[in-house]
This record gives structure tokens, C-alpha cells and sequence, in this order.
């Protein structure tokens, strides 16, 4: 029971990554917020965890709005008192436009989501964790906020601006008993793939150029173990950098 007594917030936890380490912190003694713009699949992620006899509570939020992000952490508070754990999941891919054809409306898109949400949300917790000189932050980063061709253009800038901002949180607030650090999953089976609907031709192609490199596909499970070690007292000396979980892929 690594997080007994902790209160954690979890976004895009409906599914993926974000379902199996709000199933894995709430096995671990978390009370959870499963946060997710599909409430009803939040809500069965939810009825799974009282199943198996932990807290947790359904929240729908679309963390590319503002008003969404004050109600989901006001919620937490709410409900268990505080807040100590972040984990930033939520996030969608960009179809592999490369550069040359990408639009205003999908770097806009892309970047509400993938960074400014985790912006807005750990903006809204640090009052939180600064008063009480403690919390934790996880953002979930990419291969491709390392590498320079896993998705397209917006994707790889947008997630290589997460771990630009889980440095820079990570080192500013650590004087304050706050942690921020990042997970770079490489390929994983989720449903993030549902939000690729029309893949350019050339930007995939070059994106998948180094695919029969990577070792193997991963499992949500698998992340949430890093974020279980990430969030707990075990990473208390982790702080301000980046967790890659790849089978190592990136390390050709």
C-alpha cells in the first residue's frame, strides 16, 4: 500500500495508460479522481475500483478548457480534503502532419491538450502542494517528446514542450517539497490510435521509418508500474527529469 492516504488526480483515465494506473494507485491505497471527457467509461473504470474494495470518483473534464480544470481539482478537494498526486495523461496524437501541411487548427488542437492542459492543471495544484510542502507531478511525455520523428509535427513539438515544463516545475518548486517528473512511453497498446482518423501519407511514413527498431509493443500495465514508483515515497531523491519506458527503442 505504497499510496495509503493519498489523494491522486488522474486525467484521461477512462481507458489506457490512464485506466491502469488509476486501477494500480487504487490498489495501492490512493483515494483517485479518474478523469476523463467520456464519463460513463470513467464511471466503469470507477465501478472496477470499489469492486475490488478502493475510493475513487468519476469526474468529466476536457482539460483543454479552463473552467474544466478549476472543477476537476475542486472536486478532489471536495471530496478527499486534498490533493497529492497529478498524473497528466490525457492526450491525443496528430495524424503524422508533417510541417509543411500542418494547419493553425490542429497545432491549436494538439497543443490545448497535450501541453496547455498539463499547464492549466498543475497551475491549479501547486497552490495546493505549496501550502502543504508536498505533491507530486507526472506528466505522461512520449518518445516523440525525445525523439525528433515518432507523429507529426504538432506532437512532437507539443510533447517535447511537456518535458521543457516538467523540468522546469521539477527544479523551480523543488525547494517546496514538490516533485515533477516525466514518463516517455515508446509504442504502447492503447486507444490513442482512435484519435488518428485521415494519417498523412508522407508524415507517417517518415514517422514509422524506425519502427522495426523497437523491441516491442508495451502494456498500459507496464507504464503504470513507473508511475506507481514515480508517485510514491520509493522516488523521493526523483525529481525534474524523464523516465523513458520503451523497451529500449531510443536507445538505438
Amino acid at each position: 500500500m505504497r499510496l495509503s492516504g493519498k489523494v491522486a488526480v488522474i486525467t484521461g483515465a477512462a481507458s489506457g495508460m490512464g485506466k491502469a494506473i488509476a486501477e494500480l494507485y487504487a490498489a495501492e491505497g490512493a483515494k483517485v479522481i479518474v478523469s476523463d471527457l467520456r464519463v460513463e467509461a470513467a464511471q466503469a473504470v470507477v465501478s472496477n475500483i470499489e469492486a475490488s474494495g478502493g475510493t475513487a470518483v468519476a469526474v468529466a473534464a476536457n482539460v483543454a478548457k479552463e473552467e474544466d480544470v478549476q472543477q476537476l481539482i475542486d472536486t478532489a478537494v471536495q471530496q478527499f480534503g486534498t490533493v497529492d498526486i497529478l498524473v497528466n495523461n490525457a492526450g491525443i496524437m496528430d495524424n503524422f502532419v508533417p510541417a509543411g501541411d500542418l494547419t493553425d487548427e490542429l497545432w491549436d488542437r494538439v497543443f490545448a491538450i497535450n501541453t496547455t492542459g498539463p499547464m492549466r492543471t498543475i497551475r491549479k495544484v501547486l497552490p495546493i502542494f505549496t501550502d502543504k510542502k508536498s505533491g507530486v507531478i507526472i506528466n505522461i511525455a512520449s518518445a516523440g517528446g525525445l525523439q525528433g520523428s515518432r507523429a507529426g509535427a504538432a506532437y512532437t513539438a507539443a510533447k517535447h514542450a511537456v518535458v521543457g515544463l516538467t523540468k522546469n516545475v521539477g527544479f523551480q518548486y523543488a525547494p517546496l517539497g514538490i516533485r515533477c517528473n516525466a514518463i516517455a512511453p515508446g509504442g504502447v497498446n492503447t486507444n490513442i490510435g482512435t484519435s488518428l482518423t485521415a494519417p498523412n501519407a508522407f508524415g507517417m511514413e517518415r514517422a514509422m521509418a524506425g519502427i522495426t527498431l523497437n523491441p516491442r509493443t508495451g502494456e498500459p500495465e507496464e507504464i503504470a508500474k513507473v508511475a506507481l514508483f514515480l508517485g510514491s515515497d520509493d522516488a523521493s531523491f526523483v525529481n525534474g527529469t524523464v523516465v523513458t519506458a520503451d523497451a529500449g527503442w531510443t536507445a538505438y
